[in-house]
């Protein structure tokens, strides 16, 4: 699996969501062509909205910069490759997916 040679550069995500993001970048790298970065950005924001409430966003190229706003605890840059994947939730009403996403103080340091 891909996942494993993934490099996660920056996150606030709980380490369960960091898992499912590489877990679902390289079954998107295993569907489509490292060519197909739109499609590959499409199939990981369709998930992570279905997963875990809508409002996330998703950028998958070898060459972009950004500038975002997030949610606290949605968000990941990682590379896999030479292929850089941002996701992220913007700000949206949180309020109607507040169960989806679990609360910062359930982590255990």
């Amino acid at each position: 699996m891909l996942e494993g040679k993934a490099v996660i550069n920056e996150t606030d995500m709980l380490q369960t969501m960091q898992q499912d993001a590489l877990h679902l970048a390289a079954k998107a790298l295993d569907i489509f062509d490292i060519t197909e970065p739109t499609e590959i950005a499409q199939f990981i924001k369709k998930e992570f909205d279905e997963s875990y409430g809508t409002g996330w966003q998703c950028i998958v190229g070898t060459d972009f910069g950004s500038f975002v706003t997030h949610s606290q605890g949605c968000f990941i840059h990682f590379l896999i490759g030479s292929l850089a994947f941002l996701l992220f939730r913007g700000t949206v009403n949180l309020a109607a997916d507040a169960n989806r996403i679990p609360p910062l103080e359930a982590v255990k340091a």
